[in-house]
């Protein structure tokens, strides 16, 4: 990794402690320029990693930003994988093609394959931008806006009835809920496990972001004792002739079974003087779509959500396992990472995997961005051959990798942006 800290008008160099201000403000005008909160702004100041965050200045003026979070990512099989997590992403409009968003990729990309990190993931604001340096959509999430007043709850698991609630301030909880996270994160690929203090984003409240709804209001659910799951979320009150309309906004939820899960909808679906629950971010296969009475009138919708990067093709596919077996060469193009390209062996299944550099000849060409798009089991590799984006060489291959590929019983789920 080069450690340049003077740079020019399209050098990026890592981030000072004394410039950092200077360089969030950039970011902040790039997203609108609305001012953030004291508290909002101490909080990711406290999260920047100085030493993984890169700026490129004009003179005086900061012009582009970057950064990368330290990460570990749940990949297929449970494996816990280091993955930068790419953040913080912004060029000032006087300063558009130029080359500033270029040669940060290009130099954050060396920097994590210095780093000995084979995967970088992020959450793109305008998707359109990635793919040409390698990122592909890997995981989607479920929103929806549920009409609770004509909507019901048709089916709820054994076990809910046995689930306690309690109203909690989220600020006094936050330990206990992480506790409740932490146990889900290797049960899904997706999911980041999150370093200290990442805890405190949960709970971050400023009245900027309620748009007119309350501050951040908080359930948990127990059993026998024990925290089992936690809901956080807003209400925001409404009224018109025939009565209340209110709006209850789901901001963060988590359960360790069903039931606990079940029962924590069940409380959102009734609090009083309420028609609507807003839900975003869910998984796609979240159980709640098959309990309700009518799915029509929850509005569901589908988007977006993480974009992942193979840094090491070959220690990427190695650190995950394959729902059946996989036995096939892959032609892979990478051109912004060319110590990707060519032909990997990939071998595995439900145990474990190797992937080596070979000279047999290809049974699947790909581009390194369809790789990273179905390598949380997500997206079908099929699928994307279907769409032209993936070219069979040897029948049959395509749907052999196709399955391996799978996530199996559960979908890949990033629970929240970064």
């Amino acid at each position: 990794m080069t450690t340049d800290t003077t740079g020019s008008a399209a050098t990026p160099r890592v981030l000072r402690r004394d410039d950092w201000d200077t360089w969030y403000e950039t970011l902040i005008r790039a997203f609108g320029g609305v001012p953030e909160s004291a508290e909002e702004r101490e909080l990711w100041d406290s999260l920047t990693e100085y030493d993984r965050s890169l700026g490129v200045w004009d003179g005086d003026d900061c012009v582009g930003t970057a950064g990368a979070f330290s990460f570990r990512l749940t990949v297929p099989g449970g494996a816990s994988v280091p993955a930068a997590g790419v953040t913080m992403v912004s060029v000032a409009a006087t300063h558009r093609r130029r080359g500033v968003l270029t040669s940060m990729m290009r130099r954050q990309l060396d920097d994590v394959r210095a780093w000995g990190e084979p995967l970088a993931v992020l959450t793109a604001s305008e998707p359109a931008i990635y793919g040409r340096f390698g990122y592909g959509n890997a995981t989607f999430q479920l929103n929806a806006e549920i009409d609770t007043d004509r909507v019901r709850l048709s089916s709820l698991p054994a076990g809910t009835d046995d689930v306690r609630l309690r109203y909690a301030v989220p600020a006094q909880v936050v330990d206990v809920c992480e506790a409740v996270y932490a146990r889900l994160v290797p049960s899904r690929p997706g999911m980041l496990a999150r370093q200290p203090g990442w805890e405190r984003v949960g709970v971050l409240d400023p009245e900027s972001e309620r748009a007119g709804a309350s501050p951040l209001q908080c359930v948990l659910a127990e059993r026998d004792g024990e925290t089992v799951g936690y809901a956080r979320y807003r209400i925001k009150p409404g009224w018109e002739d025939a009565g209340a309309n209110g709006t209850v906004t789901l901001e963060d939820s988590a359960a360790l079974d069903p039931a606990a899960d079940a029962a924590l909808l069940r409380f959102l679906f009734g609090v009083d003087l309420t028609s609507t629950l807003v839900m975003r971010r869910r998984p796609v296969d979240d159980a709640w779509q098959y309990m309700v009475s009518d799915i029509r009138r929850c509005r569901p919708r589908v988007r977006d959500s993480l974009y992942v990067r193979l840094v090491d093709v070959g220690a990427a596919l190695e650190a995950r396992t394959y729902q059946a077996p996989v036995d096939v060469v892959f032609e892979v193009e990478d051109a912004f990472c060319p110590w990707n390209a060519g032909r990997w062996r990939l071998s595995g299944d439900a145990k474990g995997a190797s992937c080596v550099r070979t000279a047999d000849a290809a049974d699947v060409a790909l581009s390194v961005r369809e790789l990273g798009a179905a390598y949380l089991g997500g997206v079908s590799l099929g699928a994307l051959g279907a769409a032209g984006r993936v070219r069979e060489v040897r029948r049959g291959a395509l749907a052999e990798a196709s399955l391996g590929f799978g996530s199996g019983v559960v979908a890949p789920w990033l629970p929240h942006s970064f």
